[in-house]
Order: C-alpha cells, then structure tokens, then sequence
C-alpha cells in the first residue's frame, strides 16, 4: 500500500513541477514568473524526499534540504530585484 501512495504521490508532484515550469514559460507579468520559480522549488523539494523515502536514502533528504535553502535564497534575491531594481545594497 506504502509503494502505491509514494507512486502516487510522485505521480502528482512531477505534474504540478510540469504546471509550473508551464506558469514559469507563459507568466504574463514578472510575479507570476518568481512565484513558479518558487513553486517549482516547493515542488522539487517534495519530489526529493519521496524518492527518499522510496529508495530509503538518506542522500536525498540532505539534497532537499539543500534545494530548500539556496530555492529560499533565489526567492529573497528576485524579490529584491523586482522591488528595489539590485539585490545588494
């Protein structure tokens, strides 16, 4: 039963990563485009850690972690950009 919902569930997180690289291609404003990024982490996240918790690896909870922070570190960068026109100041 555990096979079948990770399979499922890796399933719908590879679709909703397919609708937000969609959104990312085809966001009409610039928001629209940074929130897909973001939401493309989200979901890459998720993606690592069910096939974590598939293959039973601790390597890939570590990648998600890693993806987590430098995809929280994109988001803050590019809203920065967006609002203020530079990211350091």
């Amino acid at each position: 039963m555990l096979d079948w919902a990770l399979n499922f569930a890796l399933g719908a997180v590879a679709l909703a990563m397919l609708l937000c690289g969609w959104r990312l291609l085809r966001g009409p404003t610039l928001p629209d485009r940074i929130l897909a990024l973001d939401t493309l982490y989200i979901n890459a996240v998720a993606l690592a850690v069910l096939a974590g918790l598939q293959a039973r690896s601790a390597l890939l909870f570590e990648a998600a972690l890693i993806i987590a922070l430098l995809g929280f570190a994109s988001t803050v960068a590019l809203a920065r950009f967006v609002s203020r026109g530079d990211v350091m100041e």
